[in-house]
Parts: structure tokens; C-alpha cells; sequence
């Protein structure tokens, strides 16, 4: 009897084992090379020009591409994207195409950015997302260009399923022109479930892919736009779309811990990541800075860091015409230091205390992260800014068109021709400076990138998360009026404790702070796209 209670012990112990070893398996889903993308169908798109030779910049593009189709809220050939890449030899470059401001806009223009009146072909800027891909494939492609283009073409006539996520925010564009592609033949509009079209769309993507970029600016596609633009009141000309230039610029980097953090300069919000980072980091955080009392503390610390990281958001602007002098300072230590200083452990304050001017929030925008076998690295976030951007297209080309200039409200007295408006994309890649450790990681939601992709990392580098639950963890977002919105299943305790504290808390029924990323950890790669948008990430 007490030799098969033995037998029996070991077997479940042997099956108990198993389990362990399977689950720890699946769930940590380690890849030889992965794309993290918005959709699983995006990032299966990115794996197969993977596995055709492809590189991790050709895989970014063609799931890009294919976002621009499966999430159309988000982006799209009618907007603009910063590229983060990490080469095989580990130099950063970034690649800049976000839209920039035609000659020709309304008079007074800022005079109507209250967030109701930045809708709208008025603030639309010149797009720069194909100019971009055009510059990254030349400097990193491997596949030729058309390949890129050919999964979104097909996916584009052959219809993709209305997710729950962009039915969630149809009700944007139920007065604007763009809601024609998501209607029915009786003109309803389309529902979860039901299959989206985008035929037109499909014709310029092949245009594009047979002709190059310069069918988009000045091609036979750069006329439709153009005639479709003056119907509905734009202002962008021939030689606005002619004069597009990428800008090709080296990173800026801070040090955090055994890692190097490589990210865009503004007019990027990246910066504004690295500097709650660096406050951060100085409270020496561990996994026990979540237990207990600690864990209060520890929320209070962050929310007051995102509180002063909203007072830096109006530096972030294009330094081919402004001085950015005081935007890099806030990526010093120095700075977070002094700035740690301010932050007191048993109170909240007032605006006026952090220097905030209230600002509009919003929730667009596409992020894809990608590492090949060969080690090269992308971080990409792309936009049209709001959900379905201006809420106006081409009927001629199917293009949505961005409102980009809407990004300009409230962090500029004016704005020049050829200038970039600023922007919360943070497109990051971390290096270790003692391995071969990376973090590829980057967020969309407008405004909510700031506080979600630093969220994930701390949780990441110092508070004992996988990258899955650093990323999927219920989260707190400071908004441009410093109120906080709590993520369902957000600690209860610690909601009470800031509130006790004078914060001003507002309810948010969607949280759209997604971050998409993956991690290379002693020789094993890891990879999560945000569930909040039904991401998955995909690889081999």
C-alpha cells in the first residue's frame, strides 16, 4: 500500500510538472522573431514577410499597411509615423514622417481648438506616412516593395471583420463624410461582425505599390487626393504633397539601470516618457514597492511625476523651428531629481503647482514593434491623431485623412508652414549595456501613451512584471487637467487612498493607453500586444 501511495505522489508530481512546464510555455511564448502589431491578423502579415527573408523594417511596413485596414480609426496611408530602428550592428537611427503644415491654412486656425472644433479637413496636415515607408525600405528593406503591399491589397477587397473596437467609436463620424465606408448598401451603418470593404483603397495601394511613392505625391493618386480635398474645403496643393521631406536624425538616450533607452527627439512625446522614468528611478523601486503601504505610496509618487510630465508636454516641439534646449533638459537626472524634490508623499496640489495648462486629450494612433533574427529592432507608432482623424476621405482613393493640426492646440501661439505639430508617440528601444537584453516597446491612445508606456516599464524593469502582465496590468491615467482615471479592477484600496489625498478622480468608460512590445531576455524573446485593442503578438 505505501509503495503505490508512493508511485501514486510521484505521478502527481510528475503531471503537476508538466503542467508547469507547458503553461509557463504558452504563456511566456518565447519566439526566435516576432511582430507585435495591433491585431493578430497584422502581426501574422508581419510574420510572413518574416519568414519570406523579409527584414523587421519590411515586416513593420506591411503591418502597418494591413492596420491601416483591420484598426482604420488608427491610422492610415493619410497620416504620418516616427520609426525607431536598431540595425544589426546596434546603431539607432529615427525616421520622422509626421505630417507637417501645408502653405495654405484658415486664418486664425488655433482660435477653434476647443477639442469639439478640431475636427474636419481645416486640420488636416500634409501626410508623410508613405514618404516614410519609401525612406525605411530604402535603408532597411530586403523584400521588394510592392511584397509589402500585397496581404493589405487582398485584405483590403477581400473584406475583414468590424471589430467591437471600431464600432466603439463610429459614433464620431456619424456626421462627417467618412462614415460612408462603414455603411451598407442602405446605407446603415456596419455593425461588429460585418465585413468592411475598402475597394478604392485597394486600387491606390496597388498604384502605390507598382509606381513607387511618388504616385501618392504626384502621381494620378496625388490628383484624386487633391480634387477630393477642395470638395470638402482643404487647403493642401500639389506643392504641399510635392515638398514632403522625411527627417532622418539620431536618437536621444537616458540610462536606466543596465539599460540604454534610445528614443525620438520632439516633436515626439518620448521625452516626456524618459523624464517620469528618471523620477521614478530614484525612489528605488523593487517588487516590495507594491506590498502594502508601499503600494499607496508608490501610485502617489507616479501620479505626481505624470502631474509635472504634463507641464512638459508644450516643449515638445519641432526643432527645425524651435529651440529645443529645454526639451532635452527634462531627460536629465538633474532635472528629475530637482523635480522629485517637489513631489511631497502625503498631499496632491493644485495645477498651478506643477505649471500645467489644461490641454485636450485624445485616443488615436497605431503602434507595431518587431525584431528579426538578424537582431535589427523597429518601434513604430503611426496616426491620422483622432479616431478616423478629420472624419473626412477620398472617395476618389478611399484615404482617410488626418487631422494632425488639431495637435497644435494649446502647446503653440502659432504655427509655420513645413512644421511638425507635437505629438505623445514614444516609438523606444532599451539596450542593455552589460547584455544583449532589449526592450522594443511603444503605445497608441493619443495622450494616454505617456503614462501607459511608462507604467509598463516600470512595471517591467523594477517591479518584478513579466512583460505581459507589465503591460496588461490595470492602470491609472493623468489626463491634461491632472485628474485621474482608474482602469477597471484597478486597485480599490489604493483609488480610495489617492483620493483621500485631494486628487480629482473622473470616471473613463474606455482606456485606450495599448502597448504593444517585445523583450529579448538573456537569449529568449518574449512579445504582447495589448488585449484593450484585441492585439495579439505573432511569430516564430
Amino acid at each position: 500500500m505505501a509503495k503505490w501511495k508512493k508511485i501514486s505522489i510521484f505521478l502527481i508530481l510528475s503531471l503537476l510538472i508538466c503542467i508547469c512546464i507547458v503553461v509557463s510555455l504558452v504563456v511566456r511564448r518565447p519566439y526566435r522573431t516576432v511582430v507585435a502589431a495591433d491585431s493578430k491578423i497584422c502581426s501574422e502579415v508581419g510574420r510572413d514577410i518574416l519568414k519570406e527573408g523579409g527584414s523587421a523594417a519590411d515586416a513593420a511596413i506591411a503591418a502597418l499597411l494591413c492596420t491601416s485596414v483591420v484598426n482604420p480609426h488608427s491610422t492610415g496611408i493619410g497620416g504620418g509615423s516616427i520609426f525607431t530602428i536598431m540595425s544589426q550592428n546596434g546603431t539607432v537611427k529615427v525616421i520622422n514622417s509626421r505630417e507637417t503644415v501645408p502653405k495654405t491654412i484658415k486664418e486664425d486656425l488655433l482660435s477653434d481648438c476647443p477639442c469639439s472644433q478640431t475636427g474636419g479637413i481645416n486640420w488636416m496636415g500634409v501626410p508623410g506616412e508613405i514618404r516614410g515607408y519609401e525612406r525605411v525600405h530604402r535603408l532597411y528593406g530586403r523584400l521588394p516593395w510592392s511584397r509589402l503591399f500585397q496581404p493589405t491589397i487582398r485584405l483590403a477587397r477581400e473584406g475583414v471583420k468590424m471589430s467591437k473596437i471600431v464600432v466603439r467609436y463610429l459614433d464620431g463620424i456619424k456626421n462627417r463624410g467618412a462614415r460612408q465606408l462603414f455603411e451598407d448598401e442602405q446605407g446603415r451603418m456596419l455593425k461588429e461582425g460585418d465585413t468592411m470593404k475598402f475597394e478604392k483603397l485597394a486600387d491606390t495601394l496597388e498604384e502605390i505599390a507598382e509606381n513607387g511613392a511618388d504616385e501618392f505625391y504626384t502621381g494620378e493618386t496625388a490628383k484624386k487626393l487633391l480634387c477630393d480635398m477642395q470638395q470638402a474645403g482643404g487647403s493642401i496643393t500639389l506643392e504641399d504633397l510635392r515638398s514632403v521631406e522625411v527627417s532622418e536624425v539620431e536618437p536621444w538616450k537616458v540610462s536606466l539601470g543596465d539599460y540604454t533607452m534610445y528614443f525620438p527627439p520632439p516633436p515626439s512625446g518620448a521625452a516626456v516618457v524618459s523624464f517620469i522614468l528618471n523620477v521614478m528611478e530614484g525612489y528605488n523601486l523593487n517588487p516590495a514597492s507594491l506590498e502594502g503601504k508601499e503600494r499607496v505610496l508608490t501610485y502617489h509618487r507616479f501620479v505626481e511625476a505624470c502631474k509635472f510630465a504634463n507641464a512638459q508636454r508644450k516643449l515638445m516641439k519641432d526643432p527645425r523651428f524651435n529651440n529645443v534646449t529645454k526639451a532635452y533638459a527634462i531627460t536629465r537626472k538633474e532635472f528629475a531629481d530637482r523635480i522629485r524634490k517637489k513631489i511631497t508623499d502625503d498631499q496632491t496640489h493644485d495645477a498651478q503647482y506643477y505649471s500645467v495648462t489644461p490641454e485636450v486629450d485624445t485616443q488615436g494612433t497605431s503602434h507595431v514593434s518587431v525584431l528579426d533574427e538578424d537582431g535589427m529592432a523597429v518601434a513604430v507608432t503611426s496616426t491620422i491623431n483622432y479616431m478616423f482623424g478629420s472624419g473626412e476621405f477620398s472617395p476618389q482613393t478611399g484615404v482617410i485623412f488626418n487631422n494632425q493640426l488639431a495637435d497644435f492646440c494649446y502647446r503653440a501661439d502659432k504655427i509655420q508652414t513645413g512644421e511638425r505639430p507635437p505629438s505623445s508617440m514614444a516609438p523606444m528601444i532599451l539596450r542593455s549595456t552589460k547584455t544583449d537584453d532589449l526592450i522594443i516597446i511603444g503605445g497608441s491612445g493619443g495622450t494616454m501613451i505617456t503614462t501607459g508606456v511608462s507604467m509598463a516599464l516600470a512595471n517591467y524593469l523594477w517591479l518584478g512584471n513579466s512583460l505581459e502582465h507589465s503591460i496588461a496590468k490595470p492602470v491609472v491615467f493623468v489626463d491634461g487637467k491632472n485628474r485621474l482615471s482608474f482602469e477597471t479592477d484597478f486597485d480599490k484600496d489604493v483609488i480610495k487612498a489617492l483620493k483621500d489625498l485631494k486628487d480629482t478622480v473622473k470616471y473613463q468608460k474606455y482606456f485606450y493607453n495599448v502597448v504593444n512590445a517585445i523583450s529579448k531576455q538573456r537569449g529568449t524573446i518574449y512579445a504582447y500586444s495589448d488585449v484593450r485593442k484585441g492585439g495579439e503578438a505573432v511569430g516564430y
